[in-house]
């Protein structure tokens, strides 16, 4: 089965949009009104230049920013994974659905694949690991357990 990748191409942003869009990442909750009279816009260019961003993809979601560790996820982990006879996307796929995982990255390198984690104890990301550890194809992995976050945040623009 032939594999598909996402070709990716840059979209042409101006500062305008790159304000809005810091502004977002910033509190994605800011009503338009006030995101208009912050960056000194009216508020249909702000509305119109969100439809646009939207539409192009480039702002996909919006989401809440959790604090995992004050709800008892105080174990994170970065998983490395090497993965053998082609299987790197279908077995990405598999492990990308857990509750836990956090991130699954295609990587190059001595591994295949980085796999970030959040886990409420010791036991249960041993009980992750080890389930990946028996799926096909997996030939090894690399755990290093995270001892402190100095910073995830999404990047904001230049």
């Amino acid at each position: 089965m032939e594999e598909k990748f996402n070709k990716i191409s840059a979209v042409k942003i101006d500062n305008t949009d790159e304000k809005i869009i810091n502004e977002l990442i910033e509190n994605a909750k800011t009503p338009l009104r006030t995101l208009a009279k912050k960056l000194n816009i009216s508020f249909v260019t702000v509305m119109n230049r969100i439809k646009r961003l939207e539409a192009l993809g480039v702002i996909e979601n919006y989401t809440a920013k959790i604090n995992y560790d004050k709800l008892g996820y105080g174990v994170s982990v970065v998983i490395d994974v090497r993965i053998s006879k082609g299987k790197l996307f279908e077995l990405e796929n598999k492990i990308a659905k857990s509750n836990n995982v956090y991130i699954v990255y295609d990587t190059t390198g001595d591994f295949d694949a980085v796999i970030i984690g959040k886990f409420k104890s010791t036991a249960s990301m041993d009980h992750f690991l080890k389930s990946i550890q028996k799926y096909p194809f997996v030939e090894r992995t690399h755990t290093k357990l995270v001892l402190n976050t100095i910073k995830e945040s999404p990047i904001k623009l230049q």
